[in-house]
């Protein structure tokens, strides 16, 4: 096995045009912190894109910010952090969670496994704030898709089929972001309840004009999180008591929604970590259903991290949602579904999509699942 090394889109090109005609397959490897998640895969070489690093182009007037994918988010953080902004999907580290070294991950390993952290329920998922990018398909051409604004109805939409692709169709070497302004203030408030109440209250808050980015749920506590300067945030706080009664403000910097966010919980658990996505309405059922040992819920209830062994593709489905496997053991993941399985018609339009962007399987074989 070879581990090729890259720094330029143009060195990627003469990567995968090697693998091709050597019919080698290849495992895209940033800073590694999300190997462990998805299927095991049993590639010829390994393409470090770790190299392709650094910022291309940041327009903070006009909330735009390009950069090569092997760039650490945390990196990204501390640039806009300094201009008063913000990444609105707000990815967590799953990396001391799968086992990798922590605040490593890259922003192109969260865009390829759509790691969206609490503040998603404002500002959206990666998927709405991926505007374009550049990659490599398995063809060795060079392309780009999207473009530099919010609405480009050009063509495809390719920049949302990518997120959560988890390298399948291609080698991203640029992605470019929408960013958003982040308020200076920011002011944390909890509510003891039992969980369907808890997450009733998320749900209020949530419909109401308070514009949260935070609504979360953790050991029996319900967590908000508003933020804005200091005499909005006033008044959003007063506005909050009335919809939620008796609250009780933390200090700010409170880690718990990054705790949620990182599945921090589940670190010492010897148990499967599974992500569900689901209506947010459903969560208190499913809960009450699996009565599971460990579980937290984020973006109101439209994502619950549980632990447990039992499957969870079914119990999603039925509550109108979906499940992906994102912590077990090799043999687990090997021989289980992680992502949920498609059916037939979809699993059809899958397989053409991959033929489309890989139509000899060069990337992340099996990753997501057998054949693909």
């Amino acid at each position: 096995m070879a581990d090729i090394s890259v720094r330029s889109e143009a060195e990627v090109v003469d990567a995968v045009c090697e693998a091709r005609e050597r019919r080698r397959t290849l495992e895209i490897v940033g800073a590694g912190t999300k190997r462990a998640f998805g299927r095991p895969t049993h590639c010829d070489d390994i393409l470090d894109v770790s190299g392709l690093r650094g910022i291309v182009t940041y327009e903070p007037e006009e909330l735009l910010l390009t950069v090569l994918p092997g760039t650490p988010v945390t990196e990204i953080n501390e640039l806009l952090a300094a201009n008063g902004q913000r990444l609105g999907f707000d990815p967590g580290d799953w990396g001391p969670l799968l086992g990798a070294r922590a605040n490593s991950g890259t922003i192109g390993g969260a865009v390829s496994a759509d790691v969206c952290g609490s503040a998603a329920v404002r500002y959206g998922r990666a998927r709405d704030q991926l505007l374009g990018y550049r990659a490599v398909n398995g063809f060795g051409e060079a392309y780009k898709a999207g473009g530099k604004v919010v609405k480009n109805v050009t063509g495809f939409d390719l920049p949302k089929l990518k997120c959560g692709a988890m390298g399948t169709l291609g080698v991203l070497t640029e992605v470019t972001l929408r960013v958003f302004p982040k308020p200076s203030l920011s002011r944390v408030f909890t509510a003891s309840a039992e969980p369907r109440e808890g997450l009733a209250l998320l749900r209020k808050v949530w419909s109401s004009p308070l514009e949260a980015t935070g609504l979360g749920y953790a050991d029996g506590t319900a967590l908000i999180r508003l933020e804005g300067e200091e005499l909005p945030l006033s008044e959003k706080a007063a506005l909050l008591r009335t919809i939620g009664g008796e609250l009780v403000e933390i200090a700010d910097g409170d880690p718990r929604f990054h705790e949620i966010a990182d599945g921090t919980g589940f670190s010492s658990m010897s148990c499967d970590v599974w992500l569900l996505t689901l209506p947010p309405a459903n969560a208190a059922d499913v809960v009450r259903d699996l009565s599971p040992p460990l579980w937290c819920a984020d973006q109101v209830g439209g994502t619950l991290w549980i632990g447990t062994d039992q499957p969870m593709h079914e119990i999603a489905a039925r509550f109108g949602g979906r499940a992906r496997l994102l912590r077990a053991s090799e043999a687990r993941r090997a021989n289980a579904s992680v992502f949920p399985p498609e059916e037939p018609a979809r699993l059809a339009l899958t397989r053409a999509v991959k033929a489309a962007f890989d139509p000899l399987g060069v990337f992340n074989p099996g990753r997501m699942a057998e054949g693909l």
